[in-house]
């Protein structure tokens, strides 16, 4: 660990980790290795209990949910990494999935940069892609889907409208992955059918993947949202649209994901 102490010392540098999907065993080398040697941890909800308790907690701080449902706004964190870098520590952001994917690590990359401190990025495995294999759906298929498209269902909510074409990708004929998207789900839902999609496209739920508890719920594009309801799916969770959804089911029986998967029937 550095031992600057901030007072004209040299500037530390900060790692931007991605976690995996939350189970320790899915952590990289590299990333399990800078948790140890870190001065200090940033980190929210999304790595999960299992992999946060690796970090003893006077190394770790928390910029995720606050008391009262509020979240740490995205500029604390930027000015808080600076600050901790401009006292000489090795400080690792910890994030779940990839940083890349969804997790803001474009951003605090090249805050980082606009300030003058050094980074790394250490990839991480994505729940994207993991969430899904471990619920025994692969994401691509040479029968089913040669294309994937990952979409965010939790878009910045300062933007005017959407980004996200879903006329687009219901025209590509490929897999769509939505992550965080559980609570919009009958709003896309619908907008992928009035976009053409076949109601009976096959959609599953994979709430928690590679946590203990996880649960997977699978339907179609016009029940899923009545199967989400009556299995009680909540975030964090991914959604999964396409042929390669019906995959679980024919390979389910044998199966052995370790964590604990229970599972809501389709209608």
């Amino acid at each position: 660990m550095s031992d600057a102490t901030g007072d004209g010392g040299d500037v530390g540098h900060v790692s931007l980790v991605g976690s995996g999907p939350g189970d320790p065993e899915l952590l990289t080398v590299k990333a399990r290795r800078l948790l140890d040697e870190a001065d200090v941890v940033l980190h929210d909800k999304l790595p999960g209990p299992d992999i946060i308790s690796l970090v003893p907690e006077d190394r770790r701080e928390d910029v995720g949910k606050r008391a009262g449902g509020e979240w740490t706004p995205q500029e604390y964190t930027n000015r808080r990494l600076v600050e901790l870098a401009r006292e000489g520590k090795h400080v690792v952001r910890l994030k779940g999935g990839d940083p890349f994917v969804f997790g803001r690590g474009g951003e605090e990359m090249e805050h980082l940069a606009s300030e003058g401190v050094p980074f790394e990025v250490v990839p991480g495995v994505t729940s994207a892609i993991a969430g899904p294999a471990v619920a025994g759906i692969p994401v691509t298929h040479r029968d089913h889907a040669s294309s994937v498209s990952f979409v965010t269902g939790h878009e910045d909510p300062t933007k005017e409208e959407s980004a996200v074409d879903w006329d687009a990708l219901a025209a590509t004929g490929g897999t769509i992955v939505v992550l965080m998207g559980v609570g919009k789900l009958p709003a896309y839902s619908a907008e992928l059918r009035s976009a053409g999609l076949d109601p009976e496209t096959p959609v599953a739920l994979v709430e928690r993947a590679t946590w203990p508890g996880m649960r997977v719920a699978t339907g179609t594009l016009d029940t899923i949202v009545d199967v989400r309801d009556e299995a009680g799916i909540e975030p964090p969770a991914i959604t999964v649209v396409g042929d390669v959804a019906a995959t679980r089911d024919r390979v389910r029986a044998f199966l052995r994901s370790g964590y604990e998967t229970e599972v809501g029937e389709a209608r």
